[in-house]
């Protein structure tokens, strides 16, 4: 309105209580008439004369007038009538400009939902038809594991063993005393990323990232160590060491527990912190996604001190690796994705809360467009993450089995009907061509029973009377001295008028999605229900509303309000504050009032509250959607409601509170039952899952027999006795012995050359004596199992500029990366004659494309310590007898060797779909070429020229090359819309452009330049910190990921002309700013002042 700007703020809150205005009304019509408003009715006058009489353009005339009334009947009279009016105009000019926005907002979500359904059903028709095509021509493939087989078909095979459990399986045999303490080797790993975690008075409820997730995990871990199998359990968070937090989050490790009985300094469960992101400052959950890369390769570091650690405890030959990495959530699972592909261990993925599902809701309320939701909740980056965890994750654990058919079955890694049709063929033996499916199985979360009490159980043990019970389970209760009344009872009581009612017991964060103001109106507008019971409302901890977040400030706000609406003071008890060690405590006041426990949230994903309540000896009212659907048929012990539906849940409260017989029938259920969720149960139950997954670790073990040498000890000589040791690696015996006799005399206490030398020579005259094929063998795959990385130096440049020259990049990139790289040898080398730095060269290049490049410019292959070629799909050393430390000038550029490590081939096997994903993409592009629309389902140009075809000279057996031509940037299809499509059709696999956009590498999931760095990592034991990678400005659709972690990036202005990024993801994904922090803010990224001069390198160097 112009003009009336000054009263905008009036309009809105008049127009937010729009409802209660119009009941008051309607009150006031029915109310009679006071003695000085006599013959003039407001409502009838509002209607006839001010909605049609006045025009807008006079508001503030009227309100002039009205104020200078002295009249004060006229006066109110006059102000009552303007404020109705501007509140029918503010309403008329909202619904129209609301309603088209709303409805934009369906039909935009309708459209996507629609398309991506069509996607989901062509893929799923394309499989089908591909699986019965192969269907007679693959023979039956034999449903026994065996290691030594290909990694894809091994996997394959793995899962068909897993048909037999979908729900139940049996638990591990249990063993003596004697055999389960000698057998406890078992090292998991956990990671919970986000929140607030530590062992003892959890502040649950503080924020949204501190709730129930927090303490399931931690009891989680401190069940788990307690098992017989298991030896060390660490729960992996952030380290956060902010003024605004407790001290004790920025500890590095926290002991959880410890058993006595197990020998090992190490054994029991850890938290440990790692740091990443701003040292001092608390992020919450949605700014975390940055600093993943830096999360993982901390983590990584504390693995392999741990895996080394453990390995001499256990009087190991080689390192304890993990026997499992388990990730809760989507950032933990992201996290647990990169871990799993570096260490080649399986992963475990427990989501707790799918942001394709929140996505869904929010969408269908038609409150925010899909770009505000992403802005606020970073969605489309929590569900990617949560894709990626699919791709790699071996085993889903969830609560429920509606949590995989209507939440993880809205993804694309995951389909039921694909996953029912590959397991039915796995268990026939059949093979899949390679696609995949998570196995998904159910494990109701475990509850510590050890403190529970059970006030007033005189109906479960007739006679006893008011008397308090204990015990380990709470099937098993025994009688305890009376206690004296704890503080918390006391915070609670004092809101109540008679607080010997029955009370109705809600404990939640507040969160809009736990409905706590829809159970406040039911209480408020059921007379019964309150003439019965009193209500408490457990909302976390909060020192000042207005400091809280957003959303539970307004949750807060509504609740106080609906308690004076309905004037509930003396009925609602709301305390500010209580511990952790309250909880319990709060469960027995309900229990001691014969009270009940409500949960109305409008979808609770399990609900642990459940089954802690009912462990007290609590009745349950809770919603019918979600966890609590399965907590009630196996506990018997309450109701479910509709939690949209008021009259229900006071329906479902009064049933309880005023049946005497029915109250005790449930709690009694509950006791019965509630042993089935015991953290023993619960553990073993996991164990037994856990043991069908096929279990994968590193196969180099043996190389790192060295890894605890000081670097500058025998530097030369030993480096020439291990290159010998591992020569012989396939010699069966002889490499054992020798590895046995070195290792000893490196463990002894007269580490001396002269004991280096005799065990060198004893074993090469053994050596001397084996027959000609087997010393052929020997050398073919000495360097694929030596370690050419010297651990005398202290630096490791690794080279990872795209500069291909674009013009000629369907050849050969030329001069500019020939540049690029001949400043980064020029500036490492000034450093005592490059003694002291390593390089390793990271390229789209093929191998021959790269020897190829480096003998155009003089440069040889033993320049390098190992080359990642293809995009991350080939790792290689030099070869040709020549030290890696050391170039051979008698020998030419070009007469060099490059020698695949046979190892990093298997590592990146995993999950690799092979010819079932390249007959996969063939279809994929055909259906592209045809297709009107893009990936994002919008129409094409008329003009689309898009072509993507095959280039076998550039593939291997881990590479599908491509060619891409276009007309336009619009017709090449984004990398996210490959992955999704690949992922509806079972394949896990990464899709890379490269060369400008004009090449296309499909690659397996544990495939990347990233991922082959930490690979190097693992393998060569190098300090993350020493590692400095050089990229460009720009880059291939890899670039982002090279970005994060903790090693040191220098970014080369001018060294990238053209770059692949742009098809990285669609306008409406997430950003890089998701995935990596920004270059100009990170305290591990230098950038060159001009241009990528050595000169300009050194300078850069300097700021680390």
């Amino acid at each position: 309105m112009a003009g009336n700007e000054w009263i905008n703020g009036y309009l809105e809150a008049i127009l937010d209580s729009g409802v209660g205005i119009d009941e008051q009304r309607a009150s006031d019509r029915k109310a009679p008439a006071s003695p000085d408003l006599l013959g003039f009715n407001a409502s009838k006058y509002f209607v006839e004369e001010v909605v049609s009489g006045f025009d807008e353009t006079d508001i503030h005339r009227t309100w002039v007038k009205a104020t200078a009334t002295r009249n004060v009947r006229e006066r109110s009279a006059r102000l009552e009538n303007l404020c109705w009016r501007i509140w029918h105009l503010t309403r008329k000019k909202k619904q129209a400009s609301f309603c088209p926005l709303w409805f934009f907002f369906l039909a935009e979500h309708a459209q996507r939902v629609s398309h991506r359904k069509i996607q989901r059903e062509q893929g799923l028709l394309e499989t089908t038809e591909d699986l019965s095509e192969g269907e007679k021509a693959d023979p039956p493939v034999e449903v026994v594991p065996n290691e030594n087989e290909n990694e894809n078909e091994s996997s394959m095979k793995r899962i068909a063993s897993d048909l037999e459990e979908t729900c139940n399986a049996p638990s591990i045999a249990p063993a003596s005393d004697e055999q389960q303490h000698k057998e406890r080797k078992l090292y998991i790993v956990m990671i919970s990323l986000h929140g607030l975690v530590r062992g003892e008075n959890m502040e649950l409820g503080r924020d949204s990232d501190t709730g129930g997730q927090v303490k399931y995990v931690v009891e989680f871990a401190r069940a788990l160590a307690l098992m017989p199998e298991v030896y060390r359990v660490d729960l992996l968070t952030r380290q956060i060491s902010a003024p605004d937090v407790d001290w004790s989050y920025g500890e590095p490790t926290e002991m959880l527990s410890s058993d006595e009985n197990v020998a090992g300094e190490s054994s029991g469960a850890y938290i440990v912190r790692i740091p990443c992101g701003p040292r001092d400052k608390y992020l919450r959950k949605e700014l975390l996604w940055p600093y993943i890369q830096e999360f993982v390769d901390g983590a990584l570091s504390h693995i392999l001190n741990m895996s080394k650690v453990l390995g001499d405890q256990l009087s190991s030959e080689n390192r304890v690796w993990p026997y499992v990495i388990h990730g809760h959530y989507a950032d933990a699972g992201d996290s647990a994705s990169l871990l799993s592909g570096a260490l080649n261990v399986p992963m475990v993925l427990t989501g707790h809360s799918l942001g394709r599902n929140k996505l869904e809701q929010l969408l269908k309320q038609g409150r925010q467009s899909k770009e505000d939701i992403n802005s606020t909740y970073r969605i489309m980056r929590r569900i990617e993450g949560e894709e990626l965890a699919l791709d790699a994750a071996e085993l889903v654990i969830t609560s429920t089995r509606q949590e995989i058919v209507e939440q993880w079955g809205l993804y694309d890694g995951f389909d039921v009907k694909l996953d029912k049709t590959l397991r039915v063929r796995l268990k026939s033996g059949v093979s899949c061509g390679g696609r995949y499916m998570p196995r998904m199985v159910v494990i109701p979360p475990g509850m510590d029973f050890s403190n529970v009490i059970v006030q007033d159980a005189g109906d479960v043990f007739e006679g006893e009377g008011d008397v308090a019970f204990t015990g380990t389970e709470a099937a098993a209760v025994t009688p305890v001295s009376p206690r004296p009344q704890p503080p918390i009872w006391g915070e609670v009581m004092r809101f109540f008028v008679n607080p010997h009612k029955p009370m109705v017991l809600a404990l939640a964060r507040p969160d809009p999605k736990k409905n706590i103001t829809t159970l406040l109106k039911a209480f408020g507008e059921c007379r019964p229900l309150r003439d019965l019971a009193n209500l408490t409302l457990v909302m976390g901890n909060r020192d000042d509303i207005d400091e809280m977040s957003a959303a539970s400030s307004n949750v807060l706000t509504q609740a106080l309000k609906l308690i004076d609406k309905y004037d509930l003071y003396g009925q609602v008890a709301y305390p500010k504050h209580h511990k952790q060690s309250d909880v319990p405590e709060i469960y027995r006041l309900a229990a001691k009032t014969k009270g009940v426990f409500v949960n109305p949230a409008l979808v609770e994903p399990f609900g642990l509250t459940l089954i802690e309540a009912a462990a007290h000896g609590l009745p349950m009212v809770a919603t019918k959607n979600g966890g609590p659907v399965d907590i009630a048929t196996t506990l018997e012990n309450g109701v479910l409601v509709d939690p949209h539906d008021q009259k229900q849940i006071a329906d479902g409260l009064l049933k309880l509170l005023a049946d005497r017989n029915a109250w005790l029938e449930y709690r009694r259920n509950g006791l019965k039952n509630i042993h089935l969720y015991s953290w023993p149960q619960h553990c073993r139950t996991y164990l037994s899952r856990v043991a069908l997954c096929r279990m994968r670790h590193p196969q180099w073990q043996s190389d790192d027999v060295y890894g605890n040498m000081d670097a500058d000890s025998f530097a030369d000589s030993l480096r020439d006795v291990q290159d010998m040791s591992l020569r012989l690696s396939d010699d069966g015996e002889r490499s054992g012995s020798l590895n046995s006799s070195l290792e000893k005399i490196l463990r002894g206490s007269n580490k001396n050359i002269e004991q280096l030398k005799q065990a060198f020579e004893k074993h090469m005259r053994a050596h001397e004596e084996s027959d000609m094929s087997s010393q052929q063998q020997s050398n073919s795959n000495h360097s694929s199992n030596r370690l050419p990385f010297s651990r005398k130096k202290r630096r490791l440049f690794v080279i990872a500029v795209d500069s291909y020259d674009v013009e000629g990049s369907r050849d050969c990139p030329a001069k500019p990366m020939i540049n690029v790289i001949q400043e980064i040898l020029k500036a490492g080398k000034s450093d005592s004659g490059g003694r002291a730095t390593s390089f390793v060269l990271s390229t789209a290049l093929t191998s021959s494309e790269t020897v190829s490049l480096l003998s155009s410019a003089g440069i040889g292959v033993a320049e390098f310590d190992a080359l990642i070629c293809s995009s991350g799909s080939e790792l290689l050393y030099p070869g040709g007898g020549q030290n890696s430390d050391e170039t051979n000038n008698n020998s030419s550029p070009g007469d060099q060797q490059l020698v695949s490590d046979p190892d990093y081939s298997i590592h990146i096997g995993y999950r690799w779909g092979g010819e079932g994903l390249s007959k996969a993409m063939q279809r994929l592009i055909a259906n592209m070429g045809s297709s009107h629309k893009d990936g994002e389902g919008k129409e094409k140009e008329e003009d689309s020229q898009m072509t993507i075809c095959g280039e076998e000279s550039r593939g291997h057996s881990h590479c599908l090359a491509y060619s891409v031509g276009s007309g336009c940037d619009s017709d090449v299809p984004k990398v996210d819309y490959l992955r999704q499509a690949l992922r509806m059709r079972g394949f896990r696999s990464h899709a890379i452009y490269c060369f400008g956009a004009t090449k296309l590498h499909v690659l397996p999931l544990f495939a990347s330049r990233s991922q082959a760095l930490r690979y190097l990592f693992v393998r060569w034991g190098i300090d993350v910190s020493n590692m400095v990678l050089f990229v460009g400005e720009d880059g291939d659709t890899d670039y982002e990921q090279l970005l994060g972690g903790t090693h040191r990036v220098v970014i080369l202005k001018g060294a990238v002309t053209a770059g692949s990024e742009r098809f990285v993801r669609s306008s409406s994904s997430y950003t890089r700013e998701d995935v990596a922090p920004n270059p100009s803010d990170g305290p591990y990224v230098a950038i060159t002042q001009d241009d990528y001069s050595s000169e300009q390198i050194i300078d850069a160097l300097k700021k680390f």
